[in-house]
C-alpha cells in the first residue's frame, strides 16, 4: 500500500560520497485513526466483565469439582471474542489493518461471528469465508453485524480463498490459524488462563488437576498451557479432538504434516491441516472424541445445568468427564476445568436436532447410556 507521505532527504553534508538515505512514512491521518481504532477495541474489554466459572453436578462423595469456563456471556457469545480482540489488536499494531479496507477471515463461524463485532467496531469492512454447511445462525449474526459472509464448497480451500480476496481488495487477511497463538500475551493480561485460576482462587481445589480445552486454532490450548507452565502449576492440560480432525493423529505421530480428508462436523474446532498455531510439545494429552459423544454430551450439560451449548463445548465435557471417572477409579480429589465455547442455540438445527443426527448416520444412545451410568454410579463403561 503506498503512503499519502514518503518523502526522501538526502544529506548534502555526507562525507566520502556516501549520502544519508531517510526516507519518512509518517501518516498523520492514519495514526490518529489507529489510536482510535486501538480505544475502541481497548474498551470493549474494559466494559466487559469477566465470564463465569460455572460447577457442573457430580456426587459430593466423590471430592471432585467440575467446572466449565462459561465463554458464551461474552459480547459476542463465544470463546472467540477474546481471540478476536486479540487478533485485531495484533493487526492495528503492527499496521496491517487500514481505514477503510477490508478484513477478511477464514472461519467455520464463531471467530467470524466476532470479528464481524470488532470490524463494525472500527469501521472497516468484514468478509467472512466459510464452508457452506456452516450453521444458518452463524450466517445470520455476522451479517447482523455487518459482516459478509462467502462461501466455499470445499473446508480446505478457505486460505487460499481469503488470501486472494485480500489481494484482490487491498485488504488484510487475519489468518487467525497463523496468528492465534502469538497474538495474545500468554503470560498473563487477563488471558483466560489467569482468569481461570483467579476465580479458582477460593475453591476448595484452587490449582486444577486438569484444564480440558478443544482446538480450532490451537490458540487457546497454547496459551493456556504455556501460563500453567510459566506459573510453575502442576495442572496438566487436555485437548479434545472431534472426528474428522488430524490434529490428535498429528500429535500422537509427532506428524507435522497430518491432514484430514474431511471436515470437522463439530462447528469451530478440529481442522483438516496442522494448524500453525496448535503447539503440540506445550501440552499433555489428547483424546480423539467421537463426534455423536459430544452431542450426548450437550445434552448431559443441559440436563445437568440447563444450558444449551455448541458441540464443541460437549467434545470437551466428554473428555473431562472421562478424566473425572480416571479419579473416581483411583480415588483421587481435585479439581478439572473445561470450556462451554458458545451457546447451543447457535445449533438448534444440528446437535439439538434428531433428523440431523439421523442424516449424518450418528447414533448417540450409547454415549447418552454411558454417561447415564457413569454420573449414577461412578462407574465408566465406554
Amino acid at each position: 500500500m503506498r503512503h499519502k507521505q514518503e518523502e526522501w532527504a538526502l544529506d548534502g553534508t555526507a562525507r566520502g560520497g556516501i549520502e544519508t538515505i531517510d526516507v519518512d512514512r509518517s501518516d498523520h491521518g492514519y495514526r490518529e485513526w489507529l489510536k482510535e481504532a486501538v480505544r475502541k477495541v481497548q474498551a470493549d474489554a474494559q466494559r466487559s466483565a469477566d465470564t463465569h466459572l460455572l460447577s457442573f453436578p457430580l456426587p459430593e462423595r466423590w471430592g471432585i469439582d467440575l467446572y466449565l469456563k462459561d465463554e458464551s456471556t461474552h459480547p459476542t457469545g463465544s470463546l472467540k471474542h477474546r481471540l478476536a480482540r486479540s487478533l485485531f489488536l495484533y493487526g492495528l499494531c503492527n499496521g496491517w489493518i487500514r481505514p477503510g479496507k477490508p478484513v477478511i477471515e477464514a472461519s467455520s463461524g464463531s471467530t467470524a461471528v466476532s470479528e464481524a463485532y470488532f470490524a463494525k467496531l472500527i469501521g472497516v469492512p468484514f468478509i467472512a469465508v466459510m464452508p457452506r454447511t456452516t450453521s444458518r445462525e452463524k450466517c445470520r449474526l455476522i451479517e447482523f453485524h455487518g459482516g459478509q459472509c462467502h462461501f466455499v464448497d470445499d473446508p480446505r480451500t478457505m486460505y487460499e480463498e481469503s488470501a486472494a480476496l485480500a489481494a484482490e481488495s487491498g485488504g488484510h487477511y487475519m489468518d487467525q490459524f497463523t496468528y492465534a497463538e502469538r497474538a495474545t500475551d500468554w503470560r498473563g493480561n487477563n488471558n483466560i488462563a489467569e482468569s481461570i485460576y483467579q476465580q479458582l482462587r477460593l475453591e476448595r481445589y484452587p490449582e486444577p488437576a486438569w484444564v480440558v480445552a478443544t482446538a480450532g486454532t490451537g490458540g487457546t490450548s497454547a496459551t493456556i498451557a504455556r501460563y500453567v507452565h510459566y506459573m510453575q502449576y502442576d495442572t496438566r492440560v487436555c485437548v479434545a479432538d472431534p472426528e474428522n480432525s488430524c490434529f490428535f493423529d498429528g500429535w500422537v505421530h509427532h506428524d507435522a504434516h497430518a491432514s484430514s480428508d474431511h471436515g470437522s462436523r463439530i462447528e469451530g474446532i478440529g481442522r483438516p491441516r496442522m494448524e500453525p498455531s496448535f503447539v503440540p510439545g506445550a501440552i499433555d494429552r489428547m483424546m480423539k472424541v467421537p463426534d455423536a459423544a459430544s452431542v450426548a454430551a450437550v445434552r448431559a450439560l443441559e440436563r445437568g445445568i440447563g444450558r444449551k451449548a455448541g458441540g464443541s463445548t460437549g467434545t470437551g465435557l466428554w473428555s473431562a468427564l472421562r478424566i473425572v471417572a480416571e479419579m473416581v477409579a483411583a480415588g483421587r480429589t481435585g479439581s478439572v476445568v473445561t470450556l462451554l465455547c458458545d451457546p447451543g442455540e447457535r445449533y438448534l438445527d444440528k446437535y439439538y436436532s434428531d433428523a440431523w443426527l439421523e442424516e449424518q448416520g450418528l447414533d448417540i444412545e450409547p454415549y447418552v447410556k454411558t454417561l447415564d451410568i457413569f454420573l449414577t454410579t461412578g462407574n465408566w463403561t465406554d
